[in-house]
Parts: C-alpha cells; structure tokens; sequence
C-alpha cells in the first residue's frame, strides 16, 4: 500500500465557493481511495488565518503569536473536514507529527493541520512524510501547478510541468520569515523533500479528477517535482 501525504491548503478547502459540495467530493475521494492508499492529510489556514495575522500585525502583535493563531485555524479547517469525513479519520487533529504517526496506525486517514509558529503546513507535510516514509507527496494548491510568475498576475505565465529538487529549492527561497506565508512550497519543506527525495505533485486542489490521479500516483494535469 503506498503512503501518500497531502498538504491542501486552507483556501482550497473553504474559499468559500460551493464549499459543502466541495468537502463532500473531497472527503468521498479520500474514503474512496484509503482501502488502497495510506493518506496523512496536513490542512492549511488560508485566507481566513491571513486575514487574522493581517489584523493582529496592525495593533503590534509579535510574529510568534500571530503565528500561533494561523494554527488555530489550520486545525479548525482540519477538523472541518474530519467532519466531513464522517468517522474515517481521526476524531480531533493531530497537534505533532509524533502524534500523527500514532493516529495514523488506527483509522485509514490522518487529518491534522499546523504545529508549532515557524512551521507552515508545507513544512509540517515535508517532515511527516519524512517520518511515514511517504511515497510521495501532494501538495494541492489554488492552481494548476508551478508557475514562472503568478498566473493570477501575469498573462505570460508559464507553467512548469517537471522540476528537479534543485530548482525546487531555488524557487521556494526567501527572506525573513513572517507569519502567514503564501508560497509554492515553503523552503524548510522543500528542503527536506530534497533530502529524502520524496516526489512533490502540485496540483489543484479543486479539481477533484487531476487531485486523484496524483493521489494515485497516475498522469495528471500539474507539476511532478523529482520522479513518481
């Protein structure tokens, strides 16, 4: 059985379009695929937990507790979807990676969201697929893959279809950390996948077929960082 880990972030889950249709395609997915596929999902906060770190950075609060809140809401969209999940999954999200690997022993689908401030859930995915020995991971995002430049922004974007570990790394560099990043794949993460050569599949996260063929390790429509 492959182990998979899916790092989905929290504006894919709830940006509030069709969200209950979504979460229900999503979990009926996922329930779908744990008889054969051994899934850790790490959620993410989005734009709900930037909103509030956007707040909470205008009356001066420190970065660390700003931090401390987007795990808050990661956990609240992971038990969102644990709800949706409908007893597959663990009861309540994982806080730690050791305690995701002990969930994960008992029910076919791990659900949690972030950990500890200075780690995004990108990061938190990187280590628990490090821990799992995970086949590979999937980090479904708001679009279709990698870009050269932002395709919300730019009209020349291009879309990148393979990546090695390296130009992974190149593109996820930057420069002092504050809370609430929003990047491809965070940098401590994708050094850590670069050590153990775990394949990253970026996919969008709404497109519940080109989400299960990566799942599944199948041709898909996005970008495969390292080989599947």
């Amino acid at each position: 059985m492959d182990i998979v880990v899916i790092s989905i972030g929290g504006s894919v889950l709830i940006p509030d379009d069709n969200d209950f249709e979504y979460l229900s395609g999503l979990a009926q997915l996922l329930i779908g695929l744990s008889s054969k596929i051994k899934l850790y999902v790490v959620v993410g906060g989005g734009r709900i937990s930037r909103y509030y770190i956007k707040l909470g950075r205008k009356f001066g609060t420190d970065e660390r507790a700003l931090d401390e809140m987007g795990v808050d809401v990661t956990r609240l969209n992971a038990r969102l979807l644990i709800s949706a999940l409908s007893g597959k999954s663990n009861d309540f999200p994982a806080t730690s990676v050791a305690e995701a690997v002990v969930l994960g022993n008992d029910r076919p689908i791990m659900v949690m969201g972030g950990t500890t401030p200075g780690h995004t859930t990108d990061g938190v995915a990187a280590s628990l697929a490090e821990f799992v020995k995970a086949d590979r991971i999937v980090n479904a995002t708001a679009v279709d893959g990698v870009y050269t430049k932002d395709p919300n922004v730019y009209d020349d974007a291009e879309k990148i279809e393979k990546m090695s570990f390296g130009e992974l790394l190149e593109c996820c560099k930057t420069s002092d950390w504050k809370a609430g990043p929003s990047n491809v794949f965070d940098a401590m993460g994708a050094e850590i996948i670069a050590k153990n050569r775990t394949p990253l599949l970026v996919v969008k996260g709404r497109d519940l077929e080109a989400l299960e063929s990566a799942l599944r390790g199948e041709p898909f429509s996005g970008t495969t960082v390292g080989g599947v």
